[in-house]
């Protein structure tokens, strides 16, 4: 099999540290069923990645090989993320049983969304609030 080099590869920076995940914690987000993606602002030029697998989702072998699925999905998907930020991809369950052409699908497409300034935010919108809010 050869590589296609007729592109320059793109290259992400992987976010190590817990500013940076809280950064994108508070910056845009969207999600599949899969995971979830978290999008902010970054002080850097190359887009950063980072991941997140709980132990909620799963033991360890079934969280490495989720986290091998979203580097892979990721690696795939490396040309359309956005220079200037830092995107975390929360891997839930159905991360392991998804087809892998469809897991880069939605993740590309999740990054058009969040990335689209004519989507409505939905985060102040009636229904999406607190849970236990009292009026």
């Amino acid at each position: 099999m050869t590589a296609d080099l007729s592109q320059p590869e793109a290259t992400l920076r992987r976010l190590k540290r817990r500013s940076q995940f809280l950064r994108a914690a508070r910056g845009n987000r969207a999600g599949r069923s899969a995971f979830g993606l978290q999008v902010a602002p970054a002080p850097q030029t190359e887009p950063g990645i980072g991941f997140t697998v709980t132990k909620k989702v799963g033991n360890a072998p079934e969280r490495n090989r989720m986290k091998r699925r979203l580097r892979a999905a990721a690696a795939a998907c490396a040309r359309d993320f956005h220079p200037g930020h830092d995107y975390v991809l929360l891997a839930r369950r159905e991360a392991l049983s998804l087809p892998f052409a469809r897991m880069v699908a939605d993740l590309s497409g999740l990054i058009a969304r969040v990335h689209d300034q004519n989507a409505p935010d939905k985060r102040n919108s009636p229904g999406h609030g607190q849970r236990n809010s009292r009026p």
